[in-house]
């Protein structure tokens, strides 16, 4: 079968109408054309690839191979081996935590550059930490989302960093060198007690931001009868605090984020709670069934990557709604410029206001 960028689709979820490709994919592909040429595919790695746009035209250059590829968001990685199966290269792509296995001896890397700088700096540590001693770093975005820092993060673990020309409102950057390599470490802080671990590209890393804060003021003690469940759970402060301030509770934290998971379990484990909180990666709360909770904390995202995505909360309110039992209730807190009250009554059931500051509101909902 014939490749063909164009064929690409995005995951059916909050987004799915969003371009599977734009021209920073096309301008990595064009500018690291040479160096593909002269390494096995087995040695070239993708990360944040959002669809397949990267790896699967690797992997489509030398199908025998496997091209390794890390994604962050869970849908993301849904879209890229949907497409692989649909090219007949589902055997050609392996999809990898961000840990040392996903790099190790990589020649090539190719990267569309993350939207925080605690991220790319994860990454780039990485890459220097376990990465072959020649590898060519090929980490390309639209120069709206691009930052000179960027290069500065680059050059704390690459000997250079070229920058190519820009084309269609995209860049790449070109580092080679890797020096002073690390595995990534979370950020630690402690907020009222609890220790928060948070790994780059976290939103809010290990700090409590205002929403967050107002939400955990106002939080009422869960009966006991169900898990506590916190949706979107980021860096996981909101069920730890919740496990910690009720000894006896279950919590179940969920995030499609690989790195929101990874950091909700490393705050679990600094905060003695491990065995009482489980932290899994999932789409919204896909993976437990109808009716079955009783209290669910959410505070909703609003960006997908670098883009505002307004499809992102109301997808999660109606997961929760199928969720909750009748009389349950979801305790959401919002940007109060949002307005997101109209669709927690009509998604999920009368909404009362619980707390309001200058910017942010919190709403307690139950289900019908």
């Amino acid at each position: 079968m014939d490749f063909s960028l164009d064929a690409l689709r995005r995951d059916p979820g909050p987004g799915g109408d969003a371009a599977a490709h734009d021209a920073a994919d096309r301008l990595l592909l064009d500018e690291s054309a040479a160096a593909r040429a002269g390494v096995d595919a087995d040695d070239v790695v993708v990360i944040g690839d959002v669809s397949g746009a990267l790896a699967l035209p690797v992997a489509a250059e030398a199908p025998a191979s496997v091209v390794r590829v890390h994604q962050d968001p869970l849908s993301d990685e849904r879209a890229l081996h949907a497409n692989a199966r649909a090219f007949g290269l589902a055997d050609s792509v392996r999809s990898l935590p961000l840990t040392g296995d996903l790099v190790r001896g990589a020649r090539l890397v190719l990267l569309r550059l993350p939207r925080s700088l605690d991220a790319l700096r994860d990454i780039a540590g990485l890459i220097s930490a376990h990465a072959a001693s020649d590898v060519n770093v090929f980490a390309g975005g639209r120069i709206k989302h691009m930052s000179v820092s960027m290069n500065d993060v680059l050059r704390e673990h690459f000997s250079t960093v070229d920058v190519t020309h820009a084309r269609q409102k995209s860049r790449v950057l070109i580092a080679r060198g890797p020096h002073d390599g690390r595995d990534p470490v979370p950020a630690r802080a402690v907020h009222d007690g609890v220790t928060v671990c948070a790994f780059g590209g976290v939103f809010a890393g290990a700090s409590l931001d205002i929403g967050t804060r107002l939400l955990l003021e106002h939080l009422p003690s869960p009966d006991g009868r169900d898990p506590f469940l916190d949706l979107a759970c980021g860096s996981g402060v909101v069920g730890a605090t919740m496990a910690v301030r009720h000894p006896g509770l279950h919590v179940y934290a969920s995030d499609e984020s690989a790195a929101a998971v990874a950091s909700a379990r490393a705050t679990a484990a600094a905060n003695g709670v491990s065995e009482r909180m489980t932290v899994v990666r999932d789409d919204a709360l896909s993976a437990l069934p109808d009716a079955g909770a009783s209290l669910i904390a959410l505070n909703p995202p609003f960006h997908r990557g670098a883009a505002l995505d307004e499809g992102i909360a109301p997808y999660l309110f109606a997961d929760a709604a199928r969720v909750l039992r009748p009389g349950g209730e979801l305790w959401t807190v919002w940007n109060s410029a949002l307005q997101y009250r109209p669709a927690l009554t009509r998604l999920v059931g009368p909404t009362r206001q619980i707390a309001r500051n200058p910017k942010f509101t919190v709403t307690a909902s139950v289900k019908r």
